[in-house]
């Protein structure tokens, strides 16, 4: 199952998505100008997403829900078991 609040706020996702919108515009012609600014406005929007995220997570915590928080890049040891299975 695919975490989604771990990809959403990865700095590597986004700046993997920077790099192909850059090479997008530069390959169909675009200027440098403007990948810069789109550049700047996807990792704008990467950090809002990444801010609320946070931020709801913060919310459920102080409700007293039980939210798994992830601190590694790999699955947790029972996870990985289920996955070797």
């Amino acid at each position: 199952m695919i975490d989604w609040k771990r990809k959403l706020t990865s700095r590597k996702l986004w700046a993997a998505v920077c790099a192909l919108a850059t090479n997008l515009i530069i390959a169909f012609g675009g200027s440098q100008e403007t990948a810069v600014q789109i550049t700047a406005i996807i990792m704008a929007g990467a950090s809002v997403i990444a801010y609320i995220i946070g931020e709801g997570l913060v919310d459920a915590a102080n409700a007293g829900m039980d939210i798994p928080i992830y601190e590694y890049e790999e699955a947790p040891p029972d996870e990985q078991e289920e996955k070797e299975e």
